[in-house]
């Protein structure tokens, strides 16, 4: 039982330290154009590839 001192506030940061690296990836924008990188995959670009020529 003893052991629940600690894992306790282990679970706690880390559950906070998760929410904190959400928002800040929400700040930043790594969530705003959703749609542009789910089309851009589809899409290829052979010319723009470097190295190579043909």
């Amino acid at each position: 039982m003893t052991i629940m001192i600690y894992l306790l506030p282990i679970a706690l940061l880390l559950g906070l330290g998760g929410l904190a690296a959400f928002f800040w990836a929400m700040k930043s924008g790594q969530f705003d154009d959703l749609e542009g990188d789910a089309q851009r995959i589809l899409f290829d670009d052979e010319d723009q590839v470097p190295g190579r020529q043909g």
